[in-house]
Order: structure tokens, then C-alpha cells, then sequence
């Protein structure tokens, strides 16, 4: 049953790893071509949403999850249901409640749905095919009513820096037991400058990092699907970063869980 579970794992990553290339391919077309009816190198829309035949139901809500960390805005992904009905899921950004602005749009245009249902950063809906362009359209227009250019930027909030008699397990505990964390309710999220002991790359898509705070001692990370960034050692990243603690094989040892990283 585990090499089964794991095959079948391997085989959703691989399905996911295509659908993620062909999307960033239409994007750039997007780029290149303007979308349909608009003047050539229009930006993206504030809202996105993207369809293939092709694609996996079953991973969609994963690629509309990693495209929206690329584009900074909500992406809606779509799969083909049957001939008549497509399928979509919806990831948003703040400042836009997407079950929200998926209603809005039902409002406005009775009919173009066929259901939908979610909360603020996530959502799932179900369309006539035929209905597509003009979703699209709509959700876009409906997104503008509530994010402005500033919103689409990116940005990266943190609570601040931590000094290096701050990076203990008794802190990384008592956060730890402060949560449950979530939407309204964001788990601390801490930044700084570390020099690079050491990286090397773990399940494909991933870095382990052996980092150091200027005059600290040395500490663990682990980046998600940073694995195209790894730096060398000696080298400088600034990250940001949550507290965390890693629990293998009956040993706990205090690790950075890296949101995101960049060259100094």
C-alpha cells in the first residue's frame, strides 16, 4: 500500500508539473499577445483564469495555488468536467473574499453559474463551458472593483526581525502553542539577513539550508519548491521566514521554514 500511495504520488506531481509548464506558457502568450479583443503586451488581468482540455481535476486547486504565488493575483484554474461543463478552482490573495466576488458575479449575471461555494481564500465552481469567455471577462472586471495595482505587487508583510538569542525552542514552542492560525489570524512571520553554510536540494523541489545570523550560530531551514534558487555557501539571503519546530525520529530540532528568499 505505500509503494502504491507513493506511485501514485509521483504521478500526481508529474500531472501537476505539466499543467503548472503549459500554464506559465499561456501566460506568456497572454504577455506577447494581450488577451482576446485588447492591444498587443496588455498586462495580465486582475483576475485570472485559465482552461485547458487536458488538465487534471484533481490538481487544478494545486495549479491555481502556484500560479497565484507567480502573478500575485487571484487565479481561477479550470478542467473539463464532461462535454458540456467545466470545473474550476479558485485561490485569492488579501483583500479580495473570492466565495464573495464569486457571488457578486452571480448577481450580476444570473445564469452564468452553475454552483459555486468556498471562503475568503479559496473557492470551488462549476460553469457552462459555453460560458468560459464571459466568466472570465466578468470575474476580471469584478476582481478591479476591489484590488488596485498596489495589491498585485506581491508584497511580503513580516513582523520584523529576530536577534539571534531569539531563535530558541522556547519561542518556537510558545508560538506554537499559540495558534490556531489562519485567515484574519496569520501565523508570525519574521525576516533577516543569514550567511549560507550550506544548501543542497531534498525531494526534487526543495532546499535544505545550513544558515547563520551575523554573530549566531548555525541553523536548519527548509525553502519549499525553492530548489531553482539553491545558493552557494558563502553566500548572502534574505529571508523571510517562520519559527518552527522539526520532529524526525523522535528528535525535535529548531528549524526556519522559508516563505520566501532572495540574494543579498
Amino acid at each position: 500500500m505505500a509503494r502504491q500511495l507513493d506511485t501514485l504520488n509521483r504521478e500526481r506531481r508529474n500531472i501537476e508539473a505539466g499543467m503548472q509548464e503549459q500554464a506559465l506558457a499561456a501566460l506568456d502568450k497572454l504577455h506577447l499577445d494581450g488577451n482576446p479583443g485588447s492591444s498587443p503586451g496588455q498586462a495580465l488581468p486582475h483576475g485570472l483564469c485559465l482552461f485547458d482540455e487536458s488538465w487534471h481535476q484533481g490538481v487544478i486547486g494545486i495549479l491555481a495555488s502556484r500560479i497565484k504565488d507567480r502573478v500575485h493575483r487571484p487565479v481561477i484554474a479550470f478542467a473539463k468536467a464532461n462535454d458540456d461543463e467545466i470545473k474550476g478552482s479558485a485561490r485569492s490573495v488579501p483583500g479580495l473574499h473570492i466565495r464573495d466576488a464569486l457571488d457578486a458575479v452571480a448577481v450580476h449575471h444570473p445564469g452564468l453559474l452553475n454552483k459555486f461555494g468556498g471562503h475568503a481564500m479559496a473557492a470551488g465552481l462549476s460553469l457552462p463551458r459555453a460560458h468560459f469567455e464571459t466568466f472570465r471577462i466578468a470575474f476580471a472586471e469584478e476582481v478591479a472593483r476591489h484590488l488596485n495595482a498596489d495589491d498585485l505587487t506581491g508584497k511580503v508583510l513580516t513582523d520584523g526581525e529576530l536577534v539571534a538569542e531569539d531563535l530558541t525552542m522556547e519561542l518556537a514552542q510558545s508560538l506554537r502553542a499559540a495558534g490556531p492560525w489562519g485567515q484574519g489570524f496569520p501565523e508570525p512571520l519574521f525576516d533577516g539577513q543569514f550567511e549560507v553554510l550550506g544548501s543542497r536540494v531534498v525531494g526534487e523541489k526543495h532546499l535544505r539550508l545550513t544558515l547563520r545570523q551575523p554573530q549566531g550560530r548555525s541553523i536548519e531551514a527548509i525553502a519549499f519548491n525553492r530548489a531553482a534558487l539553491q545558493p552557494s555557501a558563502g553566500s548572502r539571503v534574505e529571508a523571510a521566514y517562520r519559527l518552527d519546530i522539526n520532529s524526525y525520529q523522535g528528535n525535535q530540532t529548531l528549524q526556519l521554514v522559508i516563505e520566501d528568499l532572495a540574494l543579498v
